[in-house]
């Protein structure tokens, strides 16, 4: 199975540590921030990552899909074990909010620095809008931190006191706002501090952020 795109989004990011928790064999072939071979954009005809195919469907053809929510719910589906999507009723729809709070509240705060701080200068080789990164920052991202703490468990786990498609979703786009050199400050939430560190600290993610942070470094 394939995944395209670059684990520096904190989308294709999300796949890769999921399917590493599932124990799930993926390539990860590289496409967008500009490029892709033709087989990327027949999985993702409108040139977002990340993309996914997967040549042993049940019906024999390539199965191909976009968005990171469809293709985790192709691969929970496939692959039901270990259950990282709880089956009770509650659980279950806490887990979707965390992601979609991850995908939208999150990513839409902390994808302002870091396209105006990194992206922009880096990819596009342009002057990012830093004001605007500047006020994400100040206005944005502490009522995002407060919620967290407020709401992440003493077994440091979103729900159900274990491992879930929550943490991977929720943790991975704050590796985005460590590579503009911002961290959660840890005076100010303790709780969230320690758990996105716990969670990055995880096989799953640990070894593509640092492969990600030596290019960023690199960059810089």
């Amino acid at each position: 199975m394939i995944v395209y795109g670059n684990s520096i989004s904190p989308f294709v990011r999300k796949v890769l540590a999921f399917a590493h928790e599932k124990g799930i064999a993926i390539t990860l072939e590289a496409a967008g921030l500009g490029g892709g071979s033709p087989e990327f954009y027949e999985a993702s005809p409108f040139k977002k990552m990340p993309a996914f195919r997967d040549p042993g469907a049940d019906d024999g053809r390539d199965f191909t899909i976009s968005d990171s929510t469809a293709i985790i719910a192709y691969l929970d589906t496939k692959f039901p074990e270990p259950n990282l999507i709880p089956a009770s009723a509650v659980d279950r729809a806490r887990v979707i909010w965390f992601e979609e709070f991850a995908d939208t509240i999150v990513v839409g705060a902390f994808g302002k620095i870091f396209f105006n701080r990194f992206v922009a200068p880096k990819f596009m080789k342009r002057e990012g809008d830093l004001a605007a990164a500047d006020a994400a920052e100040a206005n944005e991202v502490p009522p995002i931190l407060d919620y967290l703490e407020a709401h992440i468990p003493e077994s440091g786990f979103l729900v159900g006191d274990r491992l879930t498609l929550a943490d991977i979703a929720v943790a991975s786009p704050f590796v985005n706002l460590m590579h503009c050199g911002s961290a959660v400050d840890a005076a100010r939430w303790p709780k969230t501090a320690a758990y996105v560190a716990a969670i990055l600290a995880r096989p799953s993610f640990a070894a593509m952020v640092a492969a990600e942070s030596a290019v960023v470094a690199a960059m810089a």
